[in-house]
């Protein structure tokens, strides 16, 4: 199991220990002889599901442990996250040993106490009902036939990659330690697919793009999530961008994938939502779009909420290369393929920097963040973006999902060396993922020794759901800057004043707490006071937060979702929302 999962990239597991996952905590790892894999704690597991998502989005594959039943259900939210954004989990859990299945119920099992039947399949039941593979290993079944139990681990983790979804595997505690038909493993990764590409036609849709962009005078480059986690297939394409001067934007759910600082780079754009100065231009001057590894279905959020103000959805002059075969293999070879041609280079401009109020659309605008402007979430991005221009070093930021979410999408983000450097849960697959997936990345740019910066964006409803995890970066001395944007609620889709929606209280002192956890941390007001101290906390080692007060009114929300806000009044019906949206959209 520790040459598998290292085979695949893992270098740590994060878990939680148990009374059936003993067995393997002791034997994965790292011995006295620097044999095996770091365990890294969590503070539930739940968390640690968490953080192997972070994984899997940095490193290309996540890996969790859990003892059984009891600590492995809760990792099904977790899980549920990895589905929805297809991401590469390994949820590793112990289990009773082979013998003791039988018709006596052992704790950790769901068993009511009148039941003739002991369960001990709900958990693997569970993450199945995911849409997961799972499997429960199995040992020597007769004396004298081989134990495959090692090469049924090997096929479940591979089944994984190739096909970028979590699996759940449980490990009997008494074969831990059993003997296995030994594997022997590939040579590279790419030897457990089936080698090239193996479906026909790139000579046509080559020959099909070299057409269009034949005709066009302003083509673009449109690319979608399942990019992610192909890093030659990244390549191949900026390369062909760079090459031929064709500007490209990205889907939301792709941001942070790229750098948008760089020329050619016009953004994520998501229609009517799009805040970025590159969405004048993708819809009134491109003439022919190149969509790449975008989602097969239509998925409302990032067509613009379904509002039908998405140019490049309704786009008639476009080629679509959603990628069919394993790891993108076919969109590699079409890539290869156009990066041999004679194409002469497109001339394109960047568009001017103008500020976003031209791009609001009458909305309630974000002005420039001035000093003396009290900071909120409505110019909280501008100020963000003012301070990454000024700062060489890059910002990953990691937004928990709610307002800071939604605010998130109009940062401009620079290129991360971890890949990423915008960082959520996008389908809202779980709620609680920010300081999670920020121990991850602060993890991984201490370990790099690279000049970034984990950046937490998280309203007090998040931050009180998930403030355990901040006892790991005090135990791994990781460095975080966490933007606490305080208003005492949850706001995002509130729709009364009952206690359910109030997830704070006015005398909670969150100074006292980071003090706690020997972070640095203080109440900010104004745009200058903001700015004064994000930019001292980025000098600091350890946990820095900056308190912003934030006040739950429209004239305070961000455009983005001032828009979707607008957007679902109208919906409704409601007459002078109905005026509005008409006025902004015809």
């Amino acid at each position: 199991m520790s040459d598998v999962i290292r085979f695949f990239g893992g270098q740590y597991i994060y878990g939680v220990g148990g009374d059936f996952a003993a067995n393997l905590i002791a034997a994965l790892s790292v011995n006295e002889h620097g044999e095996g894999i770091q365990i890294n704690p969590s503070s539930n597991e739940m968390h640690a599901g968490f953080s192997a998502c972070a994984q899997a989005e940095v490193d290309g594959m996540g890996f969790c442990l859990t003892t059984y039943m009891v600590g492995s259900l809760p990792c099904t939210s977790a899980a549920a996250l990895a589905v929805t954004e297809g991401l590469p989990v390994v949820f590793i859990s112990g289990a009773p040993a082979e013998s003791e299945v039988n018709q006596v119920a052992i704790h950790h099992t769901i068993h009511p106490n009148a039941s003739w039947k002991a369960e001990y399949d709900n958990a693997l039941e569970a993450f199945s009902a995911l849409g997961m593979r799972v499997e429960r290993l199995q040992g020597q079944r007769v004396e004298g036939h081989p134990n495959l139990a090692g090469q049924r681990f090997y096929q479940i983790v591979s089944e994984a990659y190739k096909n970028k979804q979590p699996v759940f595997i449980e490990v009997p505690r008494d074969q831990v330690f059993a003997k296995t038909q030994p594997i022997k493993l590939p040579s590279t990764l790419d030897d457990i697919c089936c080698g090239s590409n193996i479906l026909a036609g790139t000579e046509l849709i080559v020959d099909n793009i070299l057409d269009k962009l034949a005709q066009a005078k302003a083509p673009m480059l449109y690319l979608g999530d399942r990019l992610k986690h192909n890093e030659k297939l990244k390549h191949l394409i900026i390369s062909f961008a760079d090459k031929f001067n064709i500007p490209y934007a990205t889907t939301w759910f792709a941001k942070g994938l790229f750098d948008e600082y760089a020329p050619l780079c016009l953004g994520a754009y998501n229609g009517i939502f799009t805040q970025t100065t590159g969405r004048e231009y993708i819809e009134q001057q491109v003439d022919y779009v190149i969509d790449i590894a975008t989602s097969i279905f239509p998925q409302d959020s990032n067509i613009a909420f379904g509002t039908g103000t998405h140019k490049i959805e309704r786009f008639d002059n476009k080629t679509l290369l959603k990628g069919g075969s394993l790891l993108e293999k076919d969109l590699i070879a079409i890539f290869e393929r156009l990066m041999e041609q004679n194409i002469s280079p497109f001339e394109f401009t960047a568009p001017s920097q103008r500020g976003l109020t031209a791009l609001s659309l009458q909305l309630e605008s974000n002005e420039l963040a001035r000093g003396d402007d009290d900071i909120d979430f409505n110019n909280l991005a501008q100020t963000l973006n003012d301070l990454q221009a000024q700062d060489a070093s890059t910002y990953v930021y990691l937004p928990e999902v709610g307002n800071s979410y939604f605010a998130s999408y109009s940062l401009k983000v620079r290129q991360s060396i971890l890949g990423r450097s915008w960082l959520t849960n996008p389908w809202y697959g779980a709620m609680g993922t920010a300081l999670p997936y920020a121990r991850v990345v602060a993890q991984r740019i201490k370990s790099q020794q690279i000049a970034e910066r984990a950046v937490v964006i998280i309203g007090d409803g998040g931050f009180h759901f998930q403030l355990n995890e901040l006892i790991h970066f005090l135990k791994d001395k990781s460095d975080v800057t966490i933007v606490y944007m305080r208003n005492n609620v949850f706001h995002l889709g509130k729709s009364g004043d009952g206690a359910i929606y109030h997830c704070n209280d006015s005398e909670f002192d969150v100074h006292s707490l980071v003090k706690a956890y020997q972070g640095d941390s203080k109440t900010c007001t104004s745009v200058g006071e903001f700015k004064a101290y994000f930019k001292a906390c980025s000098q600091q080692t350890g946990i820095s937060l900056i308190e912003v007060p934030a006040k739950p009114i429209e004239a305070r929300q961000s455009n983005e979702l001032k828009l979707l806000n607008l957007y679902i009044k109208s919906q409704n019906g409601q007459a002078e929302a109905v005026k509005a949206w008409q006025a902004l959209t015809q």
